[in-house]
């Protein structure tokens, strides 16, 4: 590699990743595991860096990613910098998704097959990105799925685009609006991902066909059940051997023809999909729904359900933006408001309907 396609390697250290290249063979982790591997828009920054460089360097010729530890590959985003800065700042929301278009295209387009070593749970951006991968290949305990619908999102970022196309329409539906979670079997089943290693043991041995009560112990390492990705791993080497034992021109164009129907509901879509999740960053859903997540509370799904159904509103916490204060000239004021936030004056009664949606979304 050249010194001109370095660049990837040479704006400073990794923090919130690891990188690693032996034996042809490049290998991203997402070195987050306290926070399930979730990635924040410096994590974004990183992965888009590791992988241009091992899409550059010819002495790559398989790309591995997978997360630190064994509870989860990766979680998606990170919902506390959600609610900490982007439901405050929408706008640059809009500036993350380019960050994370980046880094998806990246897997897409580095030219080199791309494998998903799932060693925990894949959440959210988590599934999508094993989804941009060429392969995946999971841990027996994994469970796979996409959280959008009740976090106050959607999974416009390679989900809605790619499951369709993977696993069906149907299961597609089940998977985006029901939001439950898919084991690594039938996943495989599916067609989600591509292979399963063995990973539960009981006593030190690994267990061929253990039931779901024993993933769910070995999870928790509960009655001498654990976990063991060595199984993982050696899969993992193997399907890495075998790809390095390819033409690497014709891997590449391969991989660009079978993206064909992938890069089309991509590219139709993200553009899109970046613009109107900036803008929906400002309504009342996420707000709502990434606050209860750092909050650790519940949701309150069915009152902003009960607001609508009331003649109140569902896009505003406290209302429409149509009260002025005649005290101190204050104007748009939440439509919810009794009292100016300017000046503490009491405002006139709200329109009857914003009372009623009020008083219908209002927590016990």
């Amino acid at each position: 590699m050249t010194n001109a396609f370095r660049s990837g390697l040479s704006e400073g250290p990794f923090r919130e990743i690891r990188y690693e290249k032996q034996d042809g063979v490049a290998r991203v982790t997402i070195d987050r595991a306290g926070a399930l591997n979730a990635y924040t828009t410096e994590t974004l920054c990183e992965l888009g860096r590791a992988l241009r460089d091992a899409s550059f360097d010819d002495a790559v010729g398989a790309i591995v990613l997978t997360g630190a530890g064994d509870r989860a590959f990766c979680a998606g985003g990170d919902v506390k910098e959600y609610a900490e800065v982007y439901t405050r700042r929408p706008r640059d929301y809009w500036k993350y998704m380019g960050l994370f278009r980046e880094y998806i295209e990246a897997l897409l387009d580095a030219g080199k097959p791309t494998i998903a070593r799932l060693n925990g749970m894949a959440i959210g951006g988590g599934n999508e990105s094993q989804l941009a991968c060429d392969f995946a290949v999971a841990a027996e305990h994994v469970t796979l799925r996409q959280v959008g619908t009740h976090v106050g999102s959607v999974a416009c970022g390679g989900a809605t685009q790619w499951l369709p196309l993977a696993v069906g329409d149907r299961r597609a539906r089940h998977l985006l609006f029901l939001n439950e979670p898919v084991s690594a079997r039938r996943a495989l089943e599916w067609g989600l991902i591509s292979d399963v290693a063995l990973s539960v043991t009981k006593g030190g041995r690994v267990l061929e066909a253990p039931a779901e009560a024993e993933v769910e112990k070995a999870r928790r390492g509960a009655e001498g059940y654990g976990l063991d990705l060595g199984p993982l791993d050696l899969a993992v080497a193997r399907l890495a051997e075998k790809l390095l034992d390819t033409f690497p021109e014709c891997t590449r164009y391969t991989k660009e023809q079978v993206n064909f129907w992938k890069k089309l509901a991509w590219h139709q879509t993200i553009g899109h999909a970046r613009d109107w999740l900036a803008l929906h960053f400002a309504t009342l859903e996420p707000l709502e729904g990434m606050r209860a997540f750092a909050r650790k509370r519940p949701p309150d799904r069915r009152g902003i359900r009960s607001r609508m159904a009331a003649g109140g509103w569902g896009e505003f916490p406290w209302g429409p933006y149509a009260r002025d204060c005649a005290a101190c000239g204050a104007e748009s004021i939440p439509a919810g408001f009794a009292f100016c936030g300017r000046c503490g004056k009491e405002l006139p009664k709200p329109e009857e309907a914003c009372v009623a949606g009020r008083e219908a979304g209002r927590r016990p």
